[in-house]
C-alpha cells in the first residue's frame, strides 16, 4: 500500500484560504513570528540529485519578507528559513502567496494562496480515503493476529481492489481541472509511483492545458509520459497468460541460441549478473532446482546482463560466474547491462528477475525465488 500513496501524503496539508487578488508575476508576503533580522529565506527546487537549489532569496526584516518576480515554471518548489530546519514545499506560481511560518514546526506553517488551497483540499479529500484503506488494513492484521484465515483473506481482497482509489483520486482531480497547476504537480507525482498505468497517465497528460504542457516540467513530463506509455506496453505483453516473447543472442561460444530452441516442459528464463550479489546468493537455490527436475523437462536459460562501465572484463566476469556457481543450462548475453536487447524485450528495470514458463511457452509466473521457486516449479511438473 504504502508504495502507492506515498508521493502524495508526503506533501504538507496546508492551512489555507482563498484570497482572490491577480497580479502580474508572484509576491509572497511572509510573516516569520521568533525569526531575527537579517536572517536569509529561500524558494529553491531541488535538482536531479534532490539538492535543493535557491532560486530566490530574501531578508527576514522585523518578522516579514517578500519574494517577488515571475515564474515562467510554476509547480511544486520549497521556502527554506535559515534558521528552520525543514523547507516547506509549496506551490509557486504567477499569484499572490501569504505565508506564516511556523519556527517550532514548519509542518503547521500557513501557505495561503488560490493554488495551495486546491492542493489542500485535495489532500485532505486524499487523506481521508487514505484514513479508510489504513483501518481496512488495520483490520485486516487484527484478523491475522486473530488467526481469522477467512477474514483476514476477504479484507485482503478487499483491500487490493480498493487500494487503486489513491492513484484514481490524483487522475479525477487532474482530469477535472486541465488549467491548474495543482494538476501538473499530481501527475509529475504519478508518473513515480511504480506499476503506474502508461495508458492512463497518457490521457490524463493531453488533458493538460496547452499553457501547461509548455511550461518547463509540462515539456518534460512529455518525454516521461511517452516512456511510460512504451513500458506499460511492454508489460501488457509479458503478462501472466501470454506467450513469452522470442529472442536470440549469443552463447559464450558465439553461437546464436534461441529461446524456442531450448523450451522444455518448464522452463526458467534468469536475469542475472556476475555483479549481482542477490543474484548470485540465489543461485545455489536455483542449481539444487534444475538438478533435481532438469531430468523431468526443466529448461532454464539465463540472460546475463554483465556489461556494466566498471567491469574491466564483462565476458570474463560472465565466465567465471558460470564456472565457480555451477550453472550448467544455457546461457546468454549481448554484454550491454541493461541496455542488453533480450532486456529491453523484456522490460526489464532491476535483476534478479525470472520467467516462469509452461510448456505451451506461456507466462505462468514471475520474479519468484527460494522456496516458492521450487513448490512452482514442482507443481508445473507433476500437472504435465
Amino acid at each position: 500500500m504504502k508504495s502507492i500513496y506515498v508521493l502524495f501524503i508526503a506533501v504538507l496539508f496546508f492551512s489555507c484560504k482563498t484570497e482572490s487578488n491577480p497580479i502580474d508575476g508572484y509576491l509572497v508576503e511572509g510573516e516569520a513570528p521568533g525569526v531575527y533580522n537579517g536572517i536569509r529565506t529561500y524558494i529553491t527546487l531541488p535538482d536531479a540529485r534532490g539538492i535543493q537549489k535557491p532560486i530566490d532569496t530574501a531578508i527576514v526584516m522585523n518578522e516579514k519578507f517578500v519574494f517577488e518576480g515571475n515564474i515562467e515554471n510554476p509547480g511544486q518548489y520549497y521556502l527554506k528559513v535559515d534558521n528552520v530546519q525543514q523547507p516547506i514545499p509549496f506551490i509557486l506560481s504567477n499569484e499572490k502567496i501569504t505565508v506564516k511560518i511556523n519556527k517550532e514546526d514548519a509542518n503547521a506553517s500557513e501557505i495561503i494562496s488560490t493554488n495551495n488551497d486546491e492542493y489542500k483540499k485535495f489532500n485532505d479529500g486524499l487523506q481521508s480515503v487514505v484514513a479508510e484503506l489504513q483501518e481496512l488494513s488495520k483490520e485486516r492484521r487484527l484478523a491475522v493476529y486473530n488467526k481469522d484465515t477467512a477474514k483476514a483473506e476477504e479484507l485482503l481482497e478487499k483491500l487490493q481492489n480498493e487500494q487503486s482509489r489513491v492513484v484514481d483520486y490524483g487522475f479525477d482531480f487532474i482530469n477535472n481541472n486541465p488549467n491548474s497547476v495543482v494538476s501538473l504537480v499530481l501527475l509529475d507525482q504519478q508518473t513515480r509511483v511504480r506499476g503506474i498505468d502508461g495508458e492512463k497517465v497518457q490521457k490524463a497528460y493531453d488533458n493538460l492545458s496547452d499553457e501547461l504542457k509548455a511550461t518547463t516540467k509540462g515539456k518534460s513530463l512529455n518525454s516521461i509520459v511517452k516512456t511510460l506509455v512504451e513500458q506499460s506496453r511492454k508489460e501488457a505483453a509479458l503478462a501472466i497468460g501470454k506467450i513469452a516473447p522470442n529472442f536470440e543472442a549469443p552463447n559464450p561460444d558465439g553461437e546464436m541460441i534461441s529461446l524456442d530452441d531450448i523450451k522444455g516442459k518448464v522452463t526458467i528464463i534468469d536475469f542475472w549478473a556476475a555483479w549481482c550479489g542477490p543474484c548470485r546468493q540465489e543461485n545455489p537455490n536455483v542449481v539444487r532446482i534444475y538438478e533435481k527436475y532438469h531430468d523431468q523437462g526443466l529448461e532454464i536459460i539465463g540472460v546475463s546482463l554483465d556489461g556494466q562501465a566498471r567491469q574491466p572484463n564483462a565476458r570474463q566476469a560472465w565466465l567465471s560466474a558460470i564456472e565457480k556457481d555451477g550453472l550448467t543450462w544455457n546461457h546468454v548475453s549481448n554484454l550491454k547491462y541493461f541496455n542488453d536487447p533480450v532486456a529491453k524485450l523484456y522490460n526489464i528495470q532491476a535483476i534478479p528477475a525470472t520467467f516462469i514458463l509452461d510448456k505451451d511457452g506461456k507466462i505462468v509466473d514471475r520474479n519468484l525465488r527460494g522456496i516458492r521457486l521450487e513448490n512452482r516449479i514442482k507443481e508445473l511438473i507433476e500437472a504435465q
